[in-house]
């Protein structure tokens, strides 16, 4: 990784995705440029200088001059905020993607969304865990606060999810106004480590089919609001009114559970690569003196209209006793 000499020329840097290498690579004939995305991750637009004493061909000159990492094929790595073109003129304010954090169902255990990932993590009925307690309790709020049963998400203790809704973040229009049909969301590209965890409907609790996997083992999942309505997606009539953080008008909300993989559930063996060992999870009153494994990991989200995405901070969690 490396940064380009952009000190002269205007300088076009571009590298297929791990997808075109692989067509490219068959030598068959499939491959074809048919799509291209553009970003602006490094570029901050207050830098834009109107009062800049040499004249108005300086206004961007910082701009200009930003260093710009070279392109790389990564996907989990680059192309945070990519550019879209609106033929409109008259928008003055653009959708965001934003965690509904203060749901009852989809808070989080401090700054993560933790994920319980076997039996005795969760808690079964005689024995004391993040979700259930020894009696087989599963009402006790401060248990439960921004735990996932990523055991068997659509059981007991299995109530809360993650939660991302759409919309315009603005108190300068009311939420009971409709979002304009060109700015909603109906579908949405949720990206998540496979060997971790598998996208679970928010209904069910059932796990989801996987568009794709790519060569970071990194699994791709496609929902619309046409197919999975209920299940992950629904309409926001009225952001504020319905928990969602989104302040102006509302478009959809995505809902989701996760199961953690066979590997989290059986063994210890990916915590001990890529995890550590730690207190329960910051937030949570009960079940304080459970010692756990835990793996952080992101959960990225995009909206497929608007490009916008957003990452969910997520923490699967192993009792270690």
């Amino acid at each position: 990784m490396a940064f380009l000499d952009n000190s002269g020329d205007i300088i076009l840097d571009a590298v297929l995705t791990d997808t075109g290498r692989y067509r490219l690579a068959q030598g068959n004939g499939s491959f074809k440029i048919t799509k291209f995305a553009l970003g602006d991750d490094e570029i901050n637009y207050s830098s834009y200088n109107k009062v800049h004493p040499s004249g108005s061909a300086y206004y961007d000159l910082e701009i200009m001059q930003t260093p710009i990492l070279e392109a790389f094929t990564n996907n989990t790595s680059t192309m945070k905020s990519k550019l879209l073109s609106i033929a409109r003129t008259n928008l003055l304010y653009l959708p965001v993607l934003l965690a509904d954090t203060t749901d009852a169902v989809s808070k989080q255990s401090g700054s993560v969304y933790a994920v319980a990932v076997d039996e005795k993590t969760v808690g079964t009925n005689g024995t004391d865990g993040f979700l259930i307690d020894s009696t087989g309790n599963v009402t006790v709020t401060a248990r439960s606060n921004g735990i996932l049963n990523g055991y068997r998400p659509g059981s007991a203790g299995g109530n809360n999810l993650i939660r991302v809704s759409q919309g315009l973040d603005t108190n300068a229009i009311g939420p009971d106004e409709p979002i304009d049909a060109d700015l909603n969301e109906t579908q949405y590209i949720v990206e998540m480590d496979n060997r971790l965890g598998t996208l679970c409907r928010s209904s069910t609790g059932t796990p989801a089919t996987i568009s794709y996997i790519d060569d970071d083992n990194i699994a791709s999942y496609y929902v619309s609001l046409a197919t999975d309505r209920g299940d992950f997606l629904e309409d926001i009539p009225s952001a504020q009114n319905n928990g969602s953080s989104i302040r102006g008008p509302g478009g959809t909300t995505l809902r989701f559970k996760i199961q953690a993989s066979t590997e989290l559930r059986t063994s210890t063996y990916l915590f001990e690569k890529l995890g550590s060992t730690g207190p329960a999870p910051e937030g949570v009153t009960a079940g304080t003196n459970i010692a756990i494994r835990y793996i952080d990991t992101i959960i990225k989200v995009t909206g497929a209209t608007t490009g916008y995405r957003i990452d969910i901070p997520v923490r699967y969690i192993k009792n270690n006793e």
